[in-house]
């Protein structure tokens, strides 16, 4: 083990803030997709029942539940009351312990399993009509010949199109059991014939790997959105596609990335790691220190490792860049990680429901903890911590942060690292001034939209372009298109400032690019054009140069 030893105005922030979570992803809906996701990953499943040892004060509780029941003047309804007892309870701990529903267990389980049951297919309402993106590779929809392009018009006995439906009336329409049938009546292009379609639900992959593909001739660039199932499996398989490519460097963007299972961090450490190391080790009240070490058995060489992060990055995402970090075995880039960490285990309870209940700390290699101050029943000013973050001025000047521990740590080589608040990066990059632009970032909600819709008019528009590094080399946004942009976006309410219109014309000619990319090219595309301008990226690929 390693030895442990300006100011933003509120009103830039209201700005952005909406829109923080979102800057590098685009909007789309999987039928069958969770419906509640999880805000507190990093679980570790449990089948055992603690013991409870107080059993006074357990009595207590249901003594309380039982006058109520018998005395209260007014009927109640006992299984709401003691669903908000226990959510009261649980907000007097820390702020990811919690309750989940035995209706939205499911759902929370499916995204951290890494696939869900539905009919595979991504799809947009589109000027209310259901516009089928495309089926997932391999799923019901595809094998039963639904495409891209295709409008769906009718579910079941139900007129789906011109009737005014939301896309989360799609998926509870569409989701159902493995195994069970599905009817649905599509338009396709312009033959006027209504083709009936039967789709059997099945086991859909929700692939957690984003993207993975050659940046250039020695460097990968692999994108990480959170660690599920399947999170390992899909690395070694871009990896060894990689490898098979040349490469030599790798570029990990765990950048809002909320975290996930710790196993699926781990092994992929372990692969970057070429001896036996300590990644990480967690340790509680009632837990024994539990250590977490890589077998020196990696597959792939791997000369420099770039890790990138940012104010979204937690959980799982530091213990990966925390235990780079303490190794050096590579550089860590961007802005100081979320802070998040306490470790889970899931109970299931008699009802269906589950309890997230928090049982220890990670701590990484050099000792340190990276979880962030917290007071007991306080959620709010917890999660609204990057409002602290921002009016401090942290996000545009390293100088301006605010250590919750500024106890020292020291990495291998020496180099002092602090916790208490998250993984400080090795090379800061500030946040993009662009976020304080209110026209440009009201703009970004209808982006994808108008994306889907041009393309919907113009089908054979990125025809002529058969690999990506082509459409990059060659297509230009044309005027008329940002035009055409800016007309259906003031047609959906947004005011045209034009100021900030020039201001942010280049990101947003950047951002329909990168979409159109999508397109043709998916996500291989988005981010190989997004890259080109994304100052944390281009800070790695220096890093790498030197």
């Amino acid at each position: 083990m390693l030895e442990k030893s300006n100011r933003t105005g509120k009103r830039k922030l209201n700005i952005w803030l909406p829109t923080l979570f979102a800057l590098t992803s685009v909007f789309s809906i999987m039928v069958g997709f969770k419906l509640r996701s999880s805000t507190a990953p990093a679980v570790a499943k449990a089948a055992a029942v603690p013991s409870i040892t107080k059993r006074s004060n357990v009595g207590k509780l249901d003594e309380l539940m039982r006058y109520i029941d018998s005395k209260y003047v007014d009927e109640i309804d006992q299984e709401k009351l003691t669903e908000k007892a226990i959510e009261a309870i649980l907000k007097e701990l820390d702020p990811h312990s919690n309750y989940i529903p035995a209706e939205d267990l499911k759902d929370v389980n499916d995204s951290l399993e890494g696939s869900f049951d539905g009919v595979g297919i991504q799809f947009y309402v589109l000027e209310d009509t259901i516009l089928v993106v495309s089926p997932v590779v391999g799923g019901p929809s595809e094998k039963v010949g639904i495409m891209a392009g295709d409008k769906i018009i009718q579910i079941e006995d139900s007129t789906v199109a011109g009737v005014g439906i939301l896309s989360s009336d799609v998926v509870k329409m569409l989701k159902g059991k493995r195994g069970s049938a599905v009817n649905v009546r599509i338009l396709r292009g312009n033959n006027p014939e209504i083709l009936p379609f039967t789709i059997v639900r099945d086991k859909i992959p929700d692939f957690s790997i984003d993207a993975g593909f050659m940046v250039d001739e020695e460097t990968g660039f692999i994108k990480i959105s959170r660690f599920s199932g399947t999170t390992f499996e899909e690395f070694m398989a871009k990896i060894e596609a990689m490898n098979e490519a040349g490469m030599k460097n790798l570029i990990i963007d765990l950048r809002q990335n909320p975290g996930g299972y710790l196993t699926a961090a781990t092994k992929i450490v372990e692969q970057i790691f070429t001896e036996r190391q300590l990644i990480v080790y967690t340790q509680g009240r009632t837990q024994r220190k539990n250590e977490y070490k890589s077998t020196g058995r990696n597959f792939y060489d791997i000369d420099d490792v770039m890790i990138l992060i940012d104010e979204g990055s937690a959980s799982a995402s530091e213990i990966m860049a925390g235990a780079i970090q303490d190794w050096d075995r590579g550089t860590v880039i961007g802005r100081r990680s979320f802070g998040k960490g306490l470790v889970q285990e899931q109970y299931d309870l008699s009802d269906g429901s589950a309890l997230r209940l928090t049982v220890a700390r990670y701590y990484t290699p050099s000792g340190r903890c990276i979880q962030k101050e917290y007071k007991d029943g306080d959620r709010k000013n917890y999660q609204q911590d990057i409002i602290a973050r921002m009016e401090s001025g942290e996000l545009e000047n390293q100088d301006s942060m605010l250590l919750g521990d500024t106890t020292k740590y020291y990495t291998i080589k020496g180099r002092v690292v602090y916790g208490g608040g998250g993984v400080t990066p090795d090379v800061f990059v500030p946040i993009d001034p662009i976020i304080n632009n209110r026209f440009y970032v009201k703009s970004l909600q209808y982006t994808t939209e108008f994306v889907y819709s041009y393309m919907n008019k113009h089908k054979n528009f990125l025809a002529s372009y058969e690999t990506i590094r082509e459409f990059d080399r060659k297509f230009v946004l044309t005027d008329k298109i940002h035009e055409e942009f800016i007309d259906f976006i003031t047609e959906k309410g947004v005011v045209y400032d034009k100021k900030e219109h020039l201001e942010s014309a280049n990101y947003i000619r950047l951002r329909l690019k990168a979409l159109f990319a999508r397109q043709s090219f998916k996500e291989e595309g988005l981010y190989t054009v997004l890259n080109k301008e994304d100052p944390i990226f281009q800070k790695a690929m220096d890093e790498i140069r030197k």
